[in-house]
């Protein structure tokens, strides 16, 4: 049987960046490596270990389309990008100096929020302070659950309780407030993306953002959003998982999830806890293991408490996990098993 020839086209950007790694010197390629997080590399290496048998005639586009973005982005350094287009449309003609431009203008905001990502959660609340609530909510949507909740909880009650609900609204996003994004999130970029780049937020993503906020201010935001949108907060639920949920779980899921948490975690997420949520985990274990975390919560002395708030957050993902992994069934929060 033939083998199928792969076309440029066909390839993604990651492959696109490995083919061009691949071809560069080992110590150039290093330096590359040492640019980029951990994350990206270990993505881009997958993709150096499975690229196999490639045409000259691969390798040479590849290296030419980034010869034409290192030339678009220099262009738009030196005039501006309606200078890069004019320039662009004389080397290449028009069609292809379009879509060079369309993928300049989606790696500059890209990057953009790559920069937002490594951001310090106070320094990123001081900067979003300042924009609107809308605009804030799309540009936390781009970021991860984890930094999202810490910025959030840097944000005034008002202006926190408004870009959650904003963010839980999220659908299609004009052009016209998705270039107010670029300006704020890299001055560099001076368009809008492309429509198909448009679609952030929804429930799901408010649900993780909570379930990564203190127990606290969750219920905060879920109360103030419920006063406001009852069916959209009603969604949210469904998909949250609190610590203290997790007297709706099964014993015998209890069981699995404790052979996964950490005692010290187990510890001081109990901290805190009341007797039921107590009695529910120390039923589920030995009689040996649930003396050891007894004993650790009776020592263990005055503790902060985003130390505790951060254990219970720990345990939730390793719930979540196992529930995504279908291992255990999460009962309540408008949930229902179906048998048949």
């Amino acid at each position: 049987m033939k083998k199928k020839t792969v076309t440029t086209s066909e390839l993604t950007g990651r492959q696109k960046a490995a083919i061009l790694l691949m071809s560069l010197d080992v110590e150039v390629a290093a330096k590359v490596f040492k640019e980029l997080d951990m994350h990206e590399v270990e993505q881009i290496a997958v993709e150096i270990t499975n690229l196999k048998d490639l045409s000259s005639t691969i390798i040479e586009e590849v290296i030419e389309e980034f010869y034409q973005l290192m030339t678009a982005q220099s262009y738009m350094v030196e005039g501006g990008i309606d200078f890069a287009q004019v320039l662009l449309e004389k080397s290449y003609g028009m069609d292809r100096a379009k879509d060079i431009i369309e993928k300049i203008r989606v790696l500059t905001t890209v990057r953009g929020f790559n920069i937002l990502k490594k951001a310090d959660p106070q320094q990123l609340a001081s900067f979003l302070s300042k924009e609107h609530p809308q605009t804030i909510a799309l540009i936390l949507s781009h970021l991860s659950p984890d930094q999202s909740a810490d910025v959030l909880n840097e944000f005034k009650e008002d202006l926190r309780i408004d870009s959650i609900h904003r963010i839980a609204k999220l659908g299609k996003v004009s052009p016209t407030l998705l270039s107010q994004i670029e300006h704020v999130v890299d001055e560099i970029a001076e368009t809008t993306l492309s429509q198909d780049m448009a679609i952030a937020g929804g429930a799901q993503l408010v649900a993780n953002i909570l379930n990564r906020s203190t127990n606290a201010s969750a219920k905060a935001m879920l109360e103030s959003i419920e006063t406001r949108d009852f069916d959209m907060a009603t969604q949210i639920k469904r998909l949250m998982f609190l610590f203290e949920d997790i007297v709706t779980i099964d014993d015998r899921g209890i069981q699995r999830i404790l052979r996964d948490v950490d005692k010290r975690d187990l510890a001081l997420a109990l901290k805190i806890s009341d007797d039921k949520i107590k009695q529910k985990i120390f039923k589920n274990m030995s009689e040996r293991a649930s003396e050891v975390v007894k004993e650790e919560l009776e020592f263990m002395g005055p503790v902060k408490l985003k130390e505790v708030e951060a254990a219970q957050i720990r345990i939730v993902d390793i719930i979540k996990q196992l529930e995504d992994q279908d291992e255990i069934s999460i009962g309540g929060k408008g949930k229902e098993d179906v048998f048949v």
